[in-house]
């Protein structure tokens, strides 16, 4: 199969509430990437968390075995540090092989769930002519 995706992503949008860190795990506000191994090759993936105020945090290292999909949700990463809750963060993600990566969300603070979901940008290789 020839590749799907894209070894770059970037989601600008981040954010986890602090007050549903108590709550059970399946009505607790996250956010997740949603990592699509579509390929033939294991995918060694690597997220990188920034900030407006404070130094980035990561890597965080995952692999996406060849034709699988793995959900990484924000609030349960927590090697090489946490993501701090009550702050905005923006993701920036780099992967060995293409993969794709969506985006979601579940604001569950109020006590209606709310879902929003989108693509993730991806960056495409441009071919130099010193590449």
């Amino acid at each position: 199969m020839q590749p799907l995706g894209r070894t770059r992503w970037a989601i600008p949008e981040g954010y986890l509430p602090r007050d549903s860190a108590a709550k059970p795990r399946s009505v607790r506000s996250h956010e997740t990437a949603c990592l699509l191994n579509a390929g033939d090759s294991p995918a060694e993936v690597r997220l990188t968390v920034y900030f407006a105020d404070r130094d980035p945090i990561g890597p965080f290292e995952v692999t996406v075995e060849p034709r699988r999909t793995k959900h990484l949700r924000f609030d349960e990463l927590d090697d090489p540090a946490s993501i701090p809750r009550e702050t905005d963060f923006s993701t920036v993600i780099e992967s060995s092989v293409p993969i794709v990566v969506q985006h979601s969300r579940l604001d569950a603070r109020t006590g209606v769930a709310g879902l929003i979901t989108t693509i993730a940008y991806a960056q495409q290789f441009t071919p130099t002519r010193a590449s």
